[in-house]
């Protein structure tokens, strides 16, 4: 059955109709809970920080001094300790020191390594000849083994052990207390597994591993998770060009202190006319371990089984310890643009 409706009457049904409609919508809104105010422009919650731990042989090669510079330009990264390795225990301690005090970071504790294997000065001895170490505003541990164990232990969540140098440190540390292994992951840069020095395609001993094997024999057989850069990726990175000269150029003081020290580094090792600081880098190994506490994205990982031989070789072994490895970049010259862009805080 069909009927139809007068068309004098059309009107004064839609009007009843929309004051219907309107009518529930102001009985639903007044049943159900309001919405927070703003909720859904609200953004979402910045990422936690990284809690991280240096430990470092910076003072030999200049790469530990531009990887602590990238750590401090890196706002993913909370650093809590700082500690040299491999000797050299007050050189170490007054670099890293002297650096954090620049850099305007002094909440950074700073750890006196073991006096073992290395003696004396290096490069930068002259950068720290007028710098007191008990000026530095914050804390200096005499015992930076015993403040990493402390930390670890004591921390509420893992932390990343950045390891950048042979490992003394961290041996002892791990026979101190082992229970440590439990609640770190390490990321570090350490060994040569299809390419050696120069790219070349045969591994070498690579000197963090062979400069003290048995430490690092302790560091990989350790029940913590590792991540690790060997030479086929760390040993790429070399800032050139243009690219060297945006971080020399810049005006960012922990990119002025960088080069101050690159400089300073050249002249006391004799190398000033085979890398002249005007137009190139050396070679920026440990930056890598810097950028994979943080992300991975740039580079080829893969899960290898690797074990330290007495040669001080990182050797592929099915009874080897399961490791992360960056085998491969993905993007190299992407790389390079980030750490550069990082070092000079974007300017």
């Amino acid at each position: 059955m069909s009927f139809s409706i007068h068309p004098s009457v059309k009107p004064r049904l839609f009007r009843l109709g929309l004051l219907c409609v309107t009518m529930a919508g102001l009985l639903s809104g007044a049943l159900l809970p309001a919405a927070e105010p703003g909720a859904a422009a609200k953004a979402k919650p910045a990422g936690k920080k990284i809690p991280v731990i240096l430990d470092t042989d910076i003072g030999d090669d200049i790469d530990d001094t531009w990887a602590l510079g990238l750590i401090l330009k890196s706002p993913e990264i909370d650093l809590k300790l700082v500690v040299g390795d491999q000797g050299k225990v007050e050189y170490r301690a007054k670099l890293l020191a002297k650096f954090l005090q620049n850099a305007g970071r002094t909440d950074v504790a700073v750890g006196k390594g073991l006096d073992v294997n290395a003696k004396g000065d290096g490069g930068q001895a002259a950068w720290v000849a007028d710098y007191n170490l008990k000026s530095y505003p914050g804390k200096v541990h005499e015992d930076g083994v015993q403040a990493m164990i402390d930390l670890i232990m004591k921390s509420p969540e893992p932390v990343t052990l950045l390891a950048l140098g042979p490992v003394p440190n961290l041996k002892v540390a791990l026979e101190r207390e082992p229970k440590i292994a439990n609640k770190v992951r390490v990321v570090g840069m350490y060994g040569s597994v299809r390419k050696g020095y120069e790219n070349k395609p045969q591994p070498d001993p690579e000197y963090n591993v062979k400069c003290d094997v048995k430490a690092c024999q302790a560091v990989f057989n350790a029940p913590w998770e590792m991540v690790i850069t060997p030479l086929d990726t760390c040993g790429l990175i070399r800032l050139k060009g243009d690219k060297y000269a945006k971080v020399s150029a810049s005006k960012d003081p922990i990119a002025a202190t960088i080069i101050q020290n690159y400089r300073i580094w050249l002249k006391a090792n004799n190398k000033g006319q085979d890398v002249p600081p005007e137009k190139e880098s050396s070679v920026l190994f440990d930056t890598v371990a810097v950028y994979l506490v943080m992300t991975q994205s740039l580079c080829k990982m893969e899960d290898l089984k690797i074990r330290v031989n007495d040669e001080g070789f990182t050797v592929e072994d099915p009874q080897g310890k399961k490791m992360s490895v960056a085998t491969e970049w993905k993007n190299l010259a992407a790389y390079e643009d980030y750490l550069v862009e990082r070092l000079t805080g974007g300017k």
